[in-house]
Order: structure tokens, then C-alpha cells, then sequence
């Protein structure tokens, strides 16, 4: 790996992690390098950062782009295909919630709801199970999209108020609904 130490320490951090986030230990180091990239970078820089094969690399950033996660960008004089994250850590950070919303949560929604039509032939048990955790999942994916409406300075003074929210929701308890209407 051709890249100064801190660098090399951050991308190797993530093509570890990226092996646990479920994607390919080669495509977070891609998205690593590209994060700490001032400059958008082509397929043969990423190649030669990275010590990978010119295949390997084009694999990573369609994966990428189809996360949403690399953006193609034109270099005026170039003709190589050059590939930048966005600048905005929250739009990152709003788009792979929103990705893997889309491939784990949505279809588990869609799974549990079809069990739960299916409940005739469950036992009594593992259908109040099976509906306890559809609500409790469409609970937590309306707070999800309550908060991804949000603009984003809303939402950072909101994530700072932390914990002192509960103690909001502790004094007024009494004179908020307990469930959505």
C-alpha cells in the first residue's frame, strides 16, 4: 500500500470493519481511500494506492455506486472515469441507513407481515412473537423516517440533547399520548 502512515492505519481500519459490516474487506478500503481523498481518483490511482488488481477495484466502486456511497465525478482534461465520496458526512451517514434499511429492515417488515397473515396455522405464541416484533420494527423504522425528515442541524441539536430528553418525557408523561395515533 502506497500511502502515508495514517492513512494506510484508517483504510486498513476499514477493510476490517468493512468485513463485519457485511461488504468486502477490498471495497472499504476503496471507500476509505476515496474518503480521505482531496481529489476525486481513478480507477489506476486506486489500483496503485491499494496494491489491488484493476478488476478488484471496478468491482469495489460498482458496489459503491450502488450504495450510493461513490459518486462519478468528471475531471476537466481527463477522459478516465474519476470517483469522490460526498463531502457531507451526513448525507453518508443518512444514505447507508437508508441502504440498509432498503436490503435488511424492508424486507423483514415484509417477511414478518406475511407470517402474521399466515397466523392460522401458528401456535398462539409464536404469532403474539411474531406480531410483537413487526410493531416494534415499524415503530423504530417511523422514528428512522420521522428523524431522516429532519433537517440536519435539527437533528445534531437533537442528538445532543441525548438522555435529558427522557427526563422531558418523564415530566410532561402525563400529558402526551403513549402511542402514535
Amino acid at each position: 500500500m502506497n500511502l502515508p502512515p495514517i492513512h494506510r492505519e484508517f483504510v486498513l481500519h476499514f477493510g476490517e470493519m468493512g468485513s463485519r459490516w457485511g461488504i468486502n474487506r477490498t471495497v472499504g478500503q476503496i471507500y476509505a481511500l476515496l474518503f480521505l481523498s482531496a481529489e476525486a481518483l481513478n480507477a489506476d490511482q486506486i489500483t496503485q494506492s491499494l496494491g489491488i488488481s484493476r478488476s478488484n477495484a471496478s468491482m469495489g466502486l460498482k458496489e459503491l455506486r450502488a450504495w450510493r456511497l461513490v459518486r462519478l465525478k468528471r475531471v476537466d482534461g481527463e477522459r478516465k472515469d474519476h470517483f469522490t465520496t460526498p463531502d457531507d458526512l451526513w448525507e453518508i451517514v443518512r444514505t447507508l441507513i437508508e441502504e440498509r434499511k432498503k436490503r435488511e429492515i424492508d424486507p423483514t417488515l415484509t417477511t414478518l407481515r406475511a407470517l402474521e397473515m399466515q397466523g392460522a396455522s401458528l401456535d398462539d405464541y409464536s404469532e403474539a412473537r411474531i406480531v410483537e416484533l413487526r410493531k416494534m420494527i415499524e415503530l423504530m423504522t417511523e422514528f428512522y423516517e420521522d428523524m431522516a425528515r429532519l433537517e440536519t442541524e435539527k437533528l445534531i441539536r437533537l442528538m445532543t440533547y441525548g438522555s435529558r430528553i427522557a427526563g422531558v418525557i418523564d415530566k410532561v408523561g402525563g400529558y402526551l399520548p403513549a402511542t402514535r395515533s
